[in-house]
């Protein structure tokens, strides 16, 4: 089962996926260490908004 990125929207194999983050219980996973520093950052923004492409 795959997964999107909840930064960029890239589906994931959450088995394969090299980055991790867990917030408020929930385990997210990443394409790429910026997707995973923008998301943690501002958690809230990216599940309120969604997958905005890669951050700059």
């Amino acid at each position: 089962m795959e997964v999107a990125d909840p930064v960029c929207g890239m589906k994931l194999d959450p088995a394969k996926a090299k980055y991790k983050s867990v917030y408020r219980g929930e385990v997210y996973c990443f394409c790429s260490i910026h997707c995973k520093k923008a998301f943690e950052e501002n958690p809230e923004y990216y599940l309120k908004h969604g997958p905005t492409g890669m951050p700059k």
